[in-house]
């Protein structure tokens, strides 16, 4: 931070924001958060943590995933360079999906936004509870 960003904050100016710094690059960072913050994305990269598989064992480890939204998902975690696709030369073919070194770096905090979610999920659902039953109540 420059002394002129140090003078302001001290003088009670607020901090610059997570996006005041993305410049031309913000476009991109967006796309990237969409895929890495996606529901599925999420739960792939999750299932992959400890060996690479394949689409059935996959599709079996990933609960309510669709086959389209699956294919969908595992096209741009490998677009993105988060997951490999390795196809073996045998009848019939075998596909395997792994994790990239990228996609490794990622894994901790993907589980530990899992982690988050399955720690809290009995108190977020009573504020939903609560915030359906005021919604009920307006209507």
């Amino acid at each position: 931070m420059s002394t002129s960003e140090n003078a302001s904050l001290a003088h009670g100016a607020t901090p610059p924001g997570p996006c005041e710094g993305w410049g031309d690059d913000a476009p991109l960072i967006r796309s990237i958060l969409d895929r890495v913050g996606d529901k599925w994305g999420i739960l792939v990269i999750a299932v992959l943590r400890d060996t690479p598989l394949r689409y059935k064992q996959l599709h079996r480890s990933v609960p309510d995933i669709s086959q389209r939204m699956l294919t969908l998902t595992l096209r741009h975690l490998e677009r993105d360079g988060l997951v490999t696709r390795t196809v073996y030369p045998e009848v019939p073919p075998r596909v395997d999906y792994a994790l990239t070194h990228l996609g490794v770096s990622l894994l901790e905090h993907v589980l530990g936004l899992a982690m988050w979610a399955s720690e809290h999920t009995d108190e977020i659902r009573g504020h939903r509870s609560e915030y359906d039953r005021r919604q009920s109540v307006k209507a």
